[in-house]
């Protein structure tokens, strides 16, 4: 079985041809890749730690090293953050705590996203006509800028490094029928498995692949075995997993309007427009179906979150891959509908990237920003200081505050109790919470 995109790729040759493919043909590609992330997020790197980031440090640091490894797998929780845990440990490892090494890091982990982006165009459906276009929106794409921007939504950057690498490997597979590219579909299957919880959306979206081949259906298998187990794993478990217990999360919210109002959110005023240039020129509706149905499957393990009536920016970051195409699909009827009048497409393809890159440089900038002020100040007033510290209305957990203080300071400055002999210092934060 083989297929065709401007060259053949068969059976023993689908490794050179995929070089070739990749490296030849669409090497201007990758610099431009790496301008779009950079045109959109370059403020991120100047941004200093926020919130749960000290958290994920201090987890880096008690599960990351190797001898450290058999406590990670016997915490119900963040055995399933584990990637994410080591890839800390060796940041701060190699870097310190500088919190531009791991914002640089987060960024190059998007780029590397985008490339598989690319790479999906594998799938005969979609193919390399509509991926490239795709990768470059998925680039600059807004909507699921925080898990980009922040470093504790790192676990989602690589829940979806190795579920799309696993995607692909799987689509080579169904494509040449190699055993070696099954195999390798199950390895970073299991590495997904290790990143996040979300990482089962792979067993759906593999069948997808397969369509109404039933010859293929056994061999998803393996996979839907290793996510059965894994939820019973976690369920067994569920008296002292922190999400079963805080209100998190709850299998009986009602994920369907969830769904819809975080489907209705990534389109946005973008993808409403795509929608109505595909409606109006009758592009393949098999395509545009396929790419509610990825974003619809992709955001179904976060719609039981309980915290808010949608998912969060960052738990759409899988999801958005379905809203690139979708643009990407637009702008090439654009394309097509308009041979002589080239300018039209640019001018729309410009116009969105400029939107979309000022919106996340600016306004979301500013508000990270704000998220991140409450630990800056009160690391800057703890500087050559000792002694207890009293927060009042500190937006975040105490622990937030105790873990900046421990991992930035290096010092021995502690919170004040009740009690304690010694005048603490106040840092006072109702002011800027009224």
């Amino acid at each position: 079985m083989c297929f065709n995109e401007g060259k053949v790729f068969c059976g023993n040759g689908i490794l050179m041809g995929l070089h070739s493919f990749a490296l030849r043909r669409y090497a201007w590609l990758w610099p431009l890749l790496a301008l779009l992330c950079a045109a959109t997020y370059w403020r991120t790197l100047s941004l200093p730690l926020i919130s749960d980031d000290y958290l994920q440090i201090e987890l880096g640091r008690k599960y990351g090293a190797f001898s450290h490894w058999p406590d990670l797998a016997a915490d119900v929780l963040y055995r399933c953050r584990a990637t994410s845990i080591v890839l800390t440990h060796w940041t701060e490892y190699w870097f310190g705590t500088d919190p531009f090494w791991f914002n640089v890091s987060s960024l190059l982990l998007h780029f590397g996203n985008c490339s598989l982006v690319f790479l999906l165009g594998f799938w005969r459906p979609l193919g390399f006509a509509i991926s490239v276009p795709a990768a470059c929106i998925f680039a600059f794409l807004q909507r699921p800028h925080e898990a980009v921007v922040w470093y504790a939504a790192l676990p989602e950057l690589l829940v979806f490094t190795f579920t799309v690498a696993a995607l692909i490997a799987w689509i080579l597979h169904c494509n040449t029928m190699e055993w070696r590219w099954f195999g390798l579909s199950m390895a970073a299957f299991l590495l997904a498995l290790l990143s996040k919880e979300s990482a089962v959306v792979f067993v759906p979206l593999a069948l997808l692949v397969a369509g109404w081949k039933p010859k293929l259906w056994w061999r998803i298998t393996p996979a839907l075995g290793l996510s059965v187990l894994y939820f019973f794993a976690i369920h067994a478990d569920r008296q002292t997993h922190l999400h079963f217990n805080d209100g998190t999360f709850s299998l009986s919210a009602p994920f369907w309007s969830a769904e819809l109002r975080t489907i209705g959110r990534l389109l946005g005023f973008w993808g409403t427009v795509a929608l109505l240039i595909l409606a109006a020129w009758h592009r393949s509706w098999k395509l545009i179906g396929l790419c509610i149905l990825w974003m619809a499957i992709t955001l179904l393990p976060y719609s039981f979150l309980t915290y808010q009536g949608l998912a969060p920016s960052r738990h759409a970051y899988m999801a958005a891959v379905g809203m690139a195409f979708l643009l990407a699909m637009a702008w090439l009827t654009l394309c097509e509908r308009f041979p002589q009048r080239q300018g039209i497409a640019l001018a729309v393809a410009a116009l969105c990237i400029l939107q979309q890159t000022s919106y996340v440089s600016t306004y979301k900038h500013g508000q990270f920003v704000q998220r991140a002020m409450p630990t800056e100040r009160l690391l800057s007033a703890t500087v050559g200081y000792s002694g207890p510290v009293q927060l009042n209305c500190f937006p975040y957990p105490l622990e937030v505050a105790e873990l900046a203080l421990k991992l930035r300071t290096g010092k021995r400055v502690w919170l004040a109790a009740d009690g304690d002999p010694t005048e603490p210092r106040v840092v006072d934060y109702c002011l800027a919470m009224n």
